[in-house]
């Protein structure tokens, strides 16, 4: 009989530390800012995306280009640098800006250099598969006229168990031909102030 008892007493314990121990989820407004620890995140890249590429969009350079070229500009996004203090998945920066200049309607967006492979690659196997009437030709490719290229950047503060994590972001749009840099850009208005817990002992 006391062995049945602490038997069914493990077993009420062990689904009492199951039940506590289980993973709870918790769905927000995308829009909304959640920081777990200070660092780059979500409502970061949106910040700074939208107020970086609301700069570029209107500036006089790409009035000017569609203006003298009856067209709006071909661009391209390039390299966007993570040169922080920490991991930055700068692919998600890179396609919100390009998201976000395409959506204005001023500017056009080429492949990039991984994306035009792979369309090449296809392309050649049309050639030698689809119908003539079908393949799409090879050599008509749309060059771009300029290249968005950026870095992130931080600095960071501490001491005791307080930090501050100031963050900046560059774009610039280059002219492909020239090199000329013909717009840039900067957004620092990231700025967090962390305090964690002081070690107990």
């Amino acid at each position: 009989m006391k062995k049945y008892v602490l038997v069914i007493l493990a077993f009420a314990a062990s689904v009492a530390l199951f039940s506590c121990s289980s993973t709870k989820v918790e769905r927000v407004d995308s829009e909304e800012v959640v920081d777990m620890d200070g660092y780059w995140n979500d409502s970061d890249v949106r910040i700074v995306c939208e107020s970086l590429i609301n700069d570029c969009v209107s500036s006089k350079t790409i009035a000017n280009y569609s203006k003298v070229n009856g067209r709006a500009p071909v661009a391209i996004v390039g390299k966007i640098s993570n040169d922080s203090d920490e991991h930055i998945d700068t692919s998600i920066v890179a396609k919100r800006f390009q998201n976000a200049i395409i959506n204005s309607g001023v500017m056009e967006f080429v492949s990039d250099k991984f994306e035009r492979e792979e369309l090449r690659e296809e392309r050649f196997d049309q050639a030698d598969n689809a119908s003539e009437k079908t393949a799409k030709a090879i050599g008509n490719e749309t060059g771009a006229d300029y290249m968005l290229l950026g870095s992130i950047k931080s600095i960071v503060q501490k001491e005791g168990n307080k930090s501050v994590r100031a963050y900046f972001v560059y774009a610039e749009l280059h002219d492909m031909e020239s090199n000329k840099i013909v717009w840039s850009g900067e957004n620092s208005s990231i700025k967090k102030i962390i305090k964690r817990p002081s070690a107990k002992f």
